[in-house]
Parts: C-alpha cells; sequence; structure tokens
C-alpha cells in the first residue's frame, strides 16, 4: 500500500504537469468524428426536392438503373470553422413535391409511367395548354433524358424534370407577339431609355454606343441622344451637358443604332435628340441621319400629324423626335431679356441640383435647356425680329423635315399643355417630380392627353447615380414613354424589366382599355372591386450551388434562402409576403401558398426575390424576376431567375404554382 501510494506520489507532478492542449485535441478529434459518423438528420432541416439537372441527379441518371428503382443521394458540404475543424453538412435530396407526385399518379392512374395522352390530358387540364404543344413537350422530353428505359413513355422522374425546366415549361405565355399592333402610337407603352450612351453615372462617366447597342438587344425601343457642338464648332458631339462625361461622335451613335435596331424586335425605333447645335451643325447632323439611314428613316409628308401611326405600319422604321427649330428660336427669343441665371434652365434635364420654379410657365412640361448659348444664334447687337427668326430657319428646313414626332413646350401652363388638339398630335416631357404634380392635380386631363397625345417621363436631375424612379405612376396615367436609366440597376429597373417581357419582347405593350376609354376616364386611387384572385404557392428552389461559389453567401454554412413575394400595381394591389427562412439548405424546399387580391390585373406585376438571411448584416441577395400578371400561365411553372441587373442567371429558378380564382 505504501509503494503505491509512493508511486502515486510520483506521478502526481507529472500528471499535473501534462500539457492541456492533449485534452482540447482529443475533444476536437472525437467531434469531428462524431459529425463524419452521425451527419444531421434530413428530417430535421436539411430535406429538399430532387432538383433535376443538379450533379446528383445526373450522377444518378448515370447509373444503369431503371429511373423507378433510383435512391436519394447524399451530397457533402464541408465548411472550415475557427482554422481548426471542418462542419459536414449532409444534404438529403428526397423525390418531387406531393403536388407533383399526386399530379403524376391522377394522370396515370397509378402507373408507374405516363404516355402521350395522359400529358396532354394533364396540361389541358392543369396547365392550360392546348392540344398543340403536348407532342412537342414529350418530344422534347424524352430527348433530354439520360436513361435508355421506357423510350416511349415519361416516368415521374421524367415528369418532374419537365416541370422545373423553364425552356419548356416557362412561367409566361409563349414568347411572341400576340397583341394587336395596328394601333397609333399613342396606344402602346413603349419601351424607353434615358440618356441611352452613358455608360455609368450621369457626371463623369464615358460615353458611348456600347449602352445603346445593350439597350436595343434587350428590345429598348426609344433611344435619346444629347447632341452638342464640339469646342471649335465644327463637329457634333454625343454627350452629357455640363458635366465631366467624355464625349462620343454621333456618328457612332448613328451608325450602331442602325446595325442593332431590329435585332430583338421589328418594331419602329424613335430616336429623341436634346438638341444644342447652331444651325450649321443641325444641318449637319441631317446629312448624317439621312446617309445613314437612308430608306430606313419616315419622314411624314405634312408637317404635323392628325393620328400617329402604327407600330404594324412603322415596322423597320426609324423615327426622329424632337423639338422643331422653330421652338428653340422663339425659346431664345422670348428669353433674351432673362438674366443668365435663368437662361439657363430649359432642357430635357434639370441642372444638377437644382430644382425648377413652380411658377415658370416656358417650363411647366419639365424640359430644361442645359446651356441656353448651344440655340440657334442671333446676330449680335441687333434686336431680334420675325423676320430675322424666318431667314435663320431657312438654313434648317432639312432638319425640320426629318421630324416625325414633334416635341412641344408648355408655354401657357400645364393644363394648357394638356389640352388636346384634334387637328395634330404631339410628345410633351415631363420630369418624374412634374408627373406627380401633374398626376395629383390633373389626373384625369393626363389620361385624356395620353389617348392620343405622347407624354414622355424622365428622371429629375439630382439622380447622379442614374438611379430610376417608380414607373407605375406613369403607367397608370398613360404614359406611353417612361424613360429610364437602362445602365442603373434595382427594384425600379426591374419593374421595367417585367413590363416589357410583355408581348414577346417586342418593346410595344399595348395599354389596357381602361386607359383609352374617352368616356370612363380611369382615376387610380379610387377604390375599386377586386376583379381577380391570384395564388402563388412556393415549392422549392434550385441552382445557386451550381451558379455560385460554397462560400458565397456564409463562410461558415449553407445559405439561409427565404423568397418575398408581391405586387406592384395600383395603390389598393400594391402588397409584399415573405416566406420562411429554410435554413442551410442550397436547395431550399418552402412549400407556402400566398393569396392576392387585384383591383386592376392589367397593371399588376409579380415580384419575386430571393434572398439569404443573414443574423448580423443585410440580407444577401440570391435572385429576383418580375412577370407581367396578365400574363401568367396558371399551373405549375419553373420560374427563372435574374442578378441584379436583369441578366438571367444560368441555373437558378424556383418551382411555383399560378391559379386564378
Amino acid at each position: 500500500g505504501s509503494r503505491a501510494a509512493q508511486s502515486r506520489g510520483k506521478d502526481a507532478p507529472f500528471l499535473s504537469s501534462f500539457p492541456s492542449f492533449f485534452y482540447i485535441s482529443l475533444y476536437l478529434s472525437l467531434y469531428i468524428e462524431f459529425q463524419s459518423r452521425y451527419p444531421k438528420r434530413p428530417s430535421q432541416r436539411n430535406t429538399k426536392y430532387l432538383p433535376p439537372n443538379s450533379p446528383a441527379q445526373l450522377r444518378i441518371s448515370s447509373v444503369s438503373l431503371p429511373p423507378s428503382l433510383h435512391r436519394p443521394a447524399e451530397i457533402m458540404g464541408n465548411y472550415r470553422m475557427c482554422g481548426c475543424f471542418v462542419r459536414k453538412f449532409s444534404v438529403i435530396e428526397s423525390g418531387p413535391p406531393p403536388d407533383i407526385a399526386d399530379a403524376f399518379r391522377k394522370y396515370t392512374g397509378g402507373a408507374p409511367v405516363m404516355f402521350p395522352d395522359q400529358l396532354r390530358l394533364f396540361l389541358a387540364e392543369h396547365q392550360g395548354a392546348d392540344d398543340g404543344t403536348a407532342g412537342k413537350i414529350f418530344a422534347a422530353i424524352l430527348q433530354k433524358r439520360h436513361h435508355l428505359f421506357s423510350r416511349h413513355s415519361l416516368t415521374l422522374d421524367d415528369f418532374y424534370r419537365y416541370l422545373f425546366s423553364p425552356d419548356l415549361n416557362p412561367p409566361t405565355i409563349a414568347d411572341q407577339v400576340y397583341q394587336d399592333m395596328t394601333k397609333p402610337l399613342s396606344h402602346y407603352f413603349i419601351y424607353t431609355g434615358h440618356n441611352s450612351y452613358l455608360t455609368g453615372n450621369q457626371l463623369n462617366s464615358d460615353c458611348s454606343d456600347i449602352p445603346i447597342i445593350k439597350a436595343l438587344k434587350r428590345g429598348v425601343r426609344v433611344i435619346e441622344l444629347d447632341i452638342w457642338p464640339n469646342s471649335d464648332k465644327d463637329e457634333i458631339h454625343v454627350l452629357h451637358g455640363r458635366t465631366l462625361t467624355t464625349p462620343v461622335e454621333v456618328l457612332t451613335c448613328l451608325r450602331s443604332i442602325k446595325e442593332y435596331a431590329f435585332v430583338a424586335s421589328p418594331y419602329p425605333v424613335i430616336i429623341t435628340l436634346e438638341d444644342h447645335l447652331t444651325t450649321q451643325l443641325q444641318a449637319k447632323v441631317a446629312q448624317m441621319i439621312k446617309d445613314t439611314f437612308g430608306e430606313m428613316l419616315y419622314c411624314p409628308d405634312a408637317e404635323c400629324l392628325e393620328e400617329f401611326p402604327s407600330p404594324e405600319d412603322l415596322k423597320y422604321r426609324i423615327i426622329i423626335s424632337t423639338k422643331p427649330p422653330t421652338e428653340y428660336l422663339m425659346g431664345k427669343s422670348s428669353t433674351r431679356k432673362r438674366s443668365k441665371s435663368q437662361k439657363d434652365k430649359d432642357s430635357d434635364d434639370e441642372i444638377w441640383g437644382r430644382e425648377a420654379a413652380a411658377d415658370s410657365t416656358d417650363r411647366e412640361d419639365g424640359e430644361m435647356v442645359k446651356d441656353s448659348t448651344h440655340a440657334i444664334p442671333y446676330q449680335s447687337g441687333s434686336e431680334s425680329s420675325e423676320g430675322t427668326d424666318y431667314e435663320l430657319l431657312s438654313g434648317t428646313s432639312d432638319y425640320k423635315r426629318l421630324i416625325a414626332i414633334q416635341a412641344g413646350k408648355a408655354k401657357s401652363g400645364l393644363k394648357q399643355a394638356l389640352r388636346v388638339d384634334c387637328a395634330k398630335v404631339k410628345r410633351l416631357s415631363l420630369s418624374e417630380q412634374k408627373l406627380e404634380k401633374a398626376a395629383e392635380n390633373h389626373g384625369e386631363e393626363v389620361i385624356r392627353f395620353t389617348q392620343k397625345n405622347i407624354l414622355r417621363v424622365y428622371p429629375k436631375g439630382t439622380r447622379f447615380t442614374s438611379s430610376n424612379y417608380k414607373p407605375l405612376v406613369g403607367w397608370m396615367h398613360g404614359a406611353q414613354m417612361v424613360a429610364f436609366n437602362m445602365q442603373g440597376y434595382g427594384r425600379a429597373l426591374w419593374l421595367m424589366h417585367g413590363m416589357f417581357r410583355s408581348n414577346g419582347g417586342c418593346g410595344y405593350v399595348k395599354k389596357p382599355d381602361l386607359l383609352m376609354d374617352p368616356d370612363k376616364l380611369f382615376t387610380p386611387k379610387s377604390q375599386l372591386p377586386v376583379k381577380k384572385t391570384l395564388k402563388v404557392k412556393v415549392y422549392a428552389g434550385d441552382g445557386w450551388h451550381l451558379d455560385f461559389k460554397q462560400t458565397h453567401f456564409d463562410k461558415y454554412s449553407p445559405p439561409d434562402f427565404y423568397t418575398r413575394v408581391g405586387i406592384a400595381g395600383v395603390p389598393d394591389d400594391v402588397v409584399m409576403k415573405k416566406t420562411r427562412v429554410k435554413e442551410d439548405d442550397w436547395a431550399p424546399v418552402w412549400d407556402e401558398e400566398f393569396t392576392f387580391q387585384l383591383t386592376v390585373p392589367e397593371l399588376a406585376l409579380l415580384r419575386i426575390e430571393v434572398h439569404e438571411y443573414d443574423m448580423s448584416e443585410k440580407d444577401d441577395f440570391g435572385g429576383q424576376t418580375c412577370l407581367p400578371v396578365s400574363e401568367l400561365r396558371p399551373g405549375i411553372r419553373a420560374v427563372p431567375l435574374f442578378n441584379r441587373k436583369g441578366e438571367k442567371y444560368h441555373s437558378v429558378k424556383l418551382l411555383m404554382r399560378f391559379q386564378f380564382v
């Protein structure tokens, strides 16, 4: 006993001096071993539907087993924590959601495969498709699948692949023009750009034809060019006046417009010119325009149109819209005795950081001249007379004949400018602030004016970063040209993209009948009954693991996604809802349904956004899209998502269901 006690006494110093990190290392080793042997159970929060194009699914499909024998696959994700150990996440991929499995069993009568007639019945009853599409879809599914069994029938896996394919099962109606295109231009919303030549912000970015090309490829139909003399007054530049933007040659822009004008759409391209040229340079740019476009140029015989022609009549034509030279001349004559501070206030864009005076009659339409010294010059030392005015205009007759859509000014106040002239049509420009005031005080007059004439709305001058405003105010009052900075990004631009996905993306969307009824004028703020109820179900999402790095959203775990779904439209219809957060899952499953009551579905846009929840910082962006409610296809649909700039992701998509009740 004494020897044992002595032995324990000798060992005690050794034990007390044993390094404490040994226990820490042992604990970490056991923890890692435990995590690898007993991963998180999928029933807790990592279960997801089997995505049709995921790597795991492709690996399963490559195995020489019939699809009916496919088993759930396991995907491991490793995230390093604190540099000392690794967290392993296990995701069990389950089959299609219950609604899809139930639909498959219903139309197959419980059989393991689906035949063409059964698919045709499903498309007609559940998806609202016509009989002509079933054969094409069936052939496309068979062509894409990976297994070699059941060549003349579809398995549940094939059926699910089809439903989760945006190419085969898009959320909106067919990508083709279907609206009546024979009405006057004033009957359509027109895809319109603002300062189309800018590559970035409004102050010091480069001017180039590249943004113009991108806009035309997207389907934009109205291109704006600000044309100024160079320092020697012998050439013409396109630039944003009174800023540090670098110029681009006007001829470069014109040639690019000609080359790309009809890549995305055959319907007319309108070039709005903000003209700051001398008489000689106006004649020079007129010759450039004629030489560049030739017979593509639309030049009406009459000086003033009584009614605008239709998009159908103007297919593959280029239209010039600006103020006639007389407007510039008379504007100079009438303001000759003004102080310099007032001279500099008339143009299509406001002076940077300075608001227009509310009582200025020459500026009720929001058009402000950036530099009045670039208007038609006057003979120094002599008083302007009517004879002199016409003498100066004689050199601009060619330029004036090119102007098909004349832009006027509200010289006698906004209410006077909004009066409809039965003998002629015109274009009126308002800043976003002026439109809001006009909508508040003269809402019915604005709508009546836009039934025959064209109203253009442009961003306020203080949007230095090329941001945009809410477009619904303009659309609700019939404004055809809601001009946007296409090089910007943000929710307002997403709404613009969504609106012009309509009608095959041709850049012209027919205004709803309620905006064109002259006897019963539409009032956006009035209380209206619910016309239609839309139910939206969000099943699942997939594709982020293919388009993003593993640590893009979170360095230490898979992302925690949630979806926001809502309506943009008239005030009574505007709402936004969200799903719960799905934690630690690259392919989340929500299976949640939302209901939206719509009073004016013709102007409603369905907003969809996916975000990744972050407890300590701002939530990360995971994709977005905006869809016109009037073009939603009922049934279960695959919805592709886009990035902040409106560019489509390669793989990211949602599985959703739309129902109208």
